[in-house]
């Protein structure tokens, strides 16, 4: 039904494409536009008519051509940032016009797309918006202009690696962020096995980005699902207004006084070369190149978690024997001192019993008995002597079972001497476990056709492949990870038909816990090392030793012979764990292969009403083919796929020169959920030339992600099992029926065993809702004002407040808890509506050659739900500043900007710990060299080397300074 229904609204749109095609007639605005002094062409610049949303921006020659059916005459408005506008009125030929720029400052011109899928000028947008234009993206200092989007209003970022790092906005950020969307040419840029963008690894090379929008906050009501928190919308060059050749050389070093690694300073390189060329403004063809290479920033942080409490705790490695490093792994396998003593002696009663054919039923009991008639009390420890006594009357095949199973036999039978205590195996630093040897590799072609001057035909081929590290439940190396994006589109003035697939391949992707966890095992199974260490603990209690140097005397033991990294047998147990799948194989490699296939259409009927009114329609169909092998998802035996359909409609009126208001709405729906319809009304009253208030209600919502739905996963070396949240993998595990207990009550009850006095009553069972996994919404109301002051002051603020309803959070769980507990993490939906509220002002000012820019934050969480696990995970404050001038002196600019933000708590499935506030400069100077069309650059980002983290359990992120040589840029 849905492809039928799919199939129904793409030919409708083909109808109406070709029906108004033919209605319509258009015309060809063109020109030329240059700088009046230098008489050199200025790219970038944009050219609209006036009172309308029509319009387009000059190449890289300065030319400019776009197709309306306006009829002359009419008046073109042309705006370019360090510039003054000028108008002039077109009234018979509207073709190779030109217009010359005079130095002067000008504002808040700019035209976006992304605010209402229709051309609009920035300062009339109903909602809030941010755009970096591409003459703004060669003036940042940042690295790429992925980094820059840190410095925009409103926006916070994790940074999980040197090349995969997490953008939001507005809270409630995350390593993986699944409530902020990001496309790239209209694409959706996700992985669909992890339902979240992996930074920009495949995304545009620099040269390539002609520009990029930001959505603060929901935007459900015109691009579906996700996108609670924000949608980023990135745009490549087309090749009719960027021809030629262009390519750029970035060197430069990181780790400089990295005083966390070894490893020194490292050099850093980057190479981008785009091609594109057409002809006759009919046929278009492009590629792109960029491959990046440098050694990663280092996750380095020893500190002492519990897993169990979620919080860090006081010792090391030397003074406390269950501890877990943050960004160590392996040590996350613990087990109790007296429960693997009483699994020993159970086991050997066992044991003894069937070897002796049952002369011997209980040997625990017949040592009491012995023991006691040479004297010795019920609590004390036989003698040496009083040992080789027994043992000797035993037959010589039981001997060495019983003397294994001696020093367990006194440590529980005397008080005091086998504390009721966790250790931990010995972990492996992440330094020695996780490729650092970072590389992105990114290609993107395409091929354009137009068929007239409305028009276009485009196949596009985007895909990349690189090394980096993920943060999720546990830190994953991202070796060898690959996507690729494959674009059929017809688009032309009025309307789109888009098709394509994103096609998702792991590579040698692995999880560096579990191997961590699986080196161990390889060399000593923790059923003979926790026996080894306990052994040699009661020994050496036994021997008088105290319990520190009794502590550090058995993991010696239990260590002798471990692999240590950079010999030849932990190198061929790691190679041979990273190239074996999770799952039966005991490997820790990822084995994921999941596509998503998406369709869909929009048409804007504007032009048939003459503009009267503006009337948009659109709808998409998705399909998620899964496939994990049983290495993520519960796809071992099984194919699962995933459908969603949906479609929109918005109609906008403007009324007089004052007042605009649009109104939207979309109907969603998706295979395991019922449907839902998420409306949109928003308003601009322009209360002074250039100057706007706006106020808006949104709501968005996202389903639960893929592996929210689906995923089947042990992590934290074993010691935890991720499952979905749908009714079938809650059965699967009995969790209805055999009820696990909270987390809390867990922790409760392992204190009242601690104390000597175990209360099971203390467990408390949890009962899974019987709605079962929603989908998670938000209700978003803003006010905003975006307006000049002056002609040479742009002010934008907005203040939003946020409702979440049924905000897909996680519990922690524990089946069996009196026996071998098992623990699970399971998505499940807060009960309570969840509030988030927050403001943001920014200024940008203009006084002679200079630019003056700064922006502040503030996001609070309040009126928490009982038991909600706070994961808001952003900053109550932010404040960026920054000064530059393209041109301070003939043809040497520069650009400095500053940023700090605030201490907070970062809560995740990782590990959950505050995050100190930290404050960065990143600056950069260029020379342009016209005579060759040449820009050489000097910069670098947090240039002062001050260390910070963005993420609790995240690597430090010192500075990377740089110099690049971009040609035709």
């Amino acid at each position: 039904m849905n492809k039928i229904f799919t199939k129904i609204i793409f030919m409708l749109f083909v109808l109406l494409a070709t029906g108004v095609g033919a209605y319509a007639q258009s015309i060809v605005v063109s020109g030329t536009v240059t700088d009046k002094a230098t008489k050199e062409p200025i790219p970038g610049v944009s050219v609209t008519i006036k009172g309308k949303t029509v319009g387009s921006s000059t190449d890289a020659k300065g030319q400019f051509a776009f197709t309306t059916t306006e009829k002359p005459p009419f008046s073109i408005v042309v705006s370019y940032i360090g510039f003054a506008s000028i108008e002039k009125e077109v009234s018979g030929n509207a073709a190779n016009l030109t217009f010359e720029l005079e130095s002067g400052a000008i504002l808040g011109q700019e035209v976006v797309i992304s605010a209402s899928r229709t051309p609009e000028r920035i300062l009339e947008s109903p909602v809030s918006v941010e755009r970096i234009s591409s003459a703004a993206l060669k003036e940042l200092p940042a690295p790429s202009f992925y980094d820059a989007l840190n410095n925009l209003k409103g926006v916070e970022m994790s940074t999980q690696s040197l090349t995969f790092k997490s953008v939001n906005t507005r809270g409630f950020n995350a390593n993986g962020n699944v409530r902020f969307n990001q496309y790239i040419d209209g694409m959706d840029n996700q992985a669909p096995g992890l339902n979240f963008s992996v930074g920009n690894i495949v995304g545009l090379s620099e040269l390539d980005v002609d520009n990029v929008e930001l959505l603060p906050g929901a935007a459900s009501a015109l691009y579906g699902a996700g996108g609670t928190n924000g949608t980023l919308l990135m745009t490549s060059k087309n090749p009719y207004q960027y021809q030629g050749a262009s390519f750029q050389y970035k060197t430069g070093i990181n780790h400089v006084n990295d005083n966390q690694t070894s490893q020194g300073v490292q050099e850093f390189k980057q190479l981008d070369v785009r091609m594109a060329k057409s002809w006759n403004n009919k046929f278009g063809f492009k590629t792109s190149f960029s491959f990046l290479q440098a050694k990663d920033w280092a996750a380095t942080d020893t500190r002492n978690f519990d897993r169990v409490a979620r919080q860090l705790k006081n010792g090391d490695r030397n003074s406390d024997p269950n501890y877990d490093g943050v960004n160590v792994y392996g040590d996350e396998i613990s087990q109790n001192m007296i429960n693997v003593s009483q699994s020993v002696q159970n086991q050997t009663i066992a044991g003894i019993a069937t070897a002796s054919g049952g002369l011997i039923p209980n040997i625990k009991n017949t040592m009491d008995g012995a023991f006691g008639a040479m004297g010795v009390p019920a609590t004390g420890a036989p003698s040496a002597a009083q040992q080789a006594a027994f043992l000797a009357g035993l037959p010589a095949a039981l001997r060495p079972a019983v003397q294994n199973y001696l020093p367990f036999y006194i440590g529980l039978r005397v008080p005091g001497l086998l504390p009721n205590q966790f250790v931990s195996r010995t972990g492996y630093a992440e330094t020695d476990l996780v490729d650092y040897d970072t590389k992105s590799l990114k290609t993107s072609t395409s091929l354009h056709y137009k068929f007239n001057n409305t028009v276009e035909a485009i196949a596009q081929a985007n895909w990349g492949t690189g090394t980096s590290v993920y943060t999720g439940t546990d830190r994953y190396s991202l070796r060898n990870f690959k996507i690729g994006q494959y674009k059929l589109e017809l688009k032309g003035q009025d309307f789109f038909l888009r098709a394509y697939t994103t096609q998702e391949r792991s590579g040698d992707a692995y999880n560096a816990t579990i191997l961590g966890t699986f080196i161990n095992e390889a060399w000593k199974p923790s059923t003979t090392w926790f026996p080894q260490y306990i052994g040699n603990y009661i020994g050496a209690r036994a021997g008088g030793q105290s319990d520190v140097a009794a502590h550090a005397f058995a993991r010696s033991q239990a260590d002798i012979g471990r692999l240590m990294p950079g010999t030849p047998g932990y190198e061929t147990a790691k190679d041979a764990i990273t190239s074996k799948t999770i799952g039966p194989a005991n490997g820790a490699k990822f084995n994921d292969k999941t596509n998503l296939y998406h369709y869909e259409g929009m048409y804007n009927f504007s032009s048939l009403f003459n503009n009267v009114v503006e009337f948009q329609v659109g709808a998409s169909y998705r399909d998620y083919f899964l496939h994990s092998d049983g290495t993520i998802f519960d796809d071992a035996n099984r194919n699962i796929t995933i459908d969603e359909y949906g479609a929109f409609a918005q109609l906008g009126k403007k009324f007089g020169d004052k007042f605009k208001m649009t109104v939207a709405g979309r109907y969603d729906k998706s295979k395991n959920f019922e449907g839902r319809l998420t409306p949109r009304v928003t308003g601009v009253w322009t209360v002074a030339p250039n100057n706007n208030i706006r106020a808006s209600f949104q709501t968005g919502y996202r389903n639960p992600t893929t592996q929210d739905q689906y995923i089947d996963l042990a992590v934290g070396g074993g010691s935890t099992r991720l499952i979905g949240g749908l009714p079938e993998s809650i059965n699967k595990y009995n969790l209805n029926t055999n009820k696990a207990v909270t987390e809390a009550s867990y922790r409760a009850f392992l204190a009242s065993v601690a104390g000597g006095t175990p209360n099971p009553a203390l467990l408390q069972a949890y009962t899974f809702d019987a709605k079962g996994l929603r989908p998670e919404s938000v209700k978003s109301f803003e006010i905003g004002y975006k307006g000049l002051a002056t002609k040479s002051l742009l002010i934008d603020a907005y203040a939003y407040y946020n409702i979440y309803k049924d905000f897909i959070s996680g519990v922690n769980l524990y089946q069996n808890p009196t026996t071998t507990a098992v623990k699970f993490s399971v998505p499940v939906n807060v009960a309570d509506q969840v509030k988030a509220y927050g403001a943001a002002i920014g200024l940008d000012y203009q006084v002679g050659k200079f630019n003056f820019n700064g922006n502040t934050s503030y996001n609070k969480l309040t009126d928490l739900p009982a038991n909600f696990d706070n994961n808001f995970n952003t900053p109550e404050w932010r404040f960026n500043a920054g000064i530059g001038s393209r041109e301070i002196v003939k043809n040497f600019g520069f650009n400095v900007q500053y940023r700090w933000q605030d201490a907070f708590l970062w809560n995740s499935t990782f590990a959950t710990g505050n995050v100190p506030s930290y404050s960065t400069f990143d600056a950069q100077v260029n020379l342009k060299v016209p005579s060759v069309k040449s820009i050489v650059k000097l910069g670098g980002s947090n240039i002062l080397n001050k260390y910070y983290t963005t993420s609790f359990g995240n690597p430090s992120v010192g500075a990377l300074y740089y110099l690049s040589f971009t040609f035709n840029p």
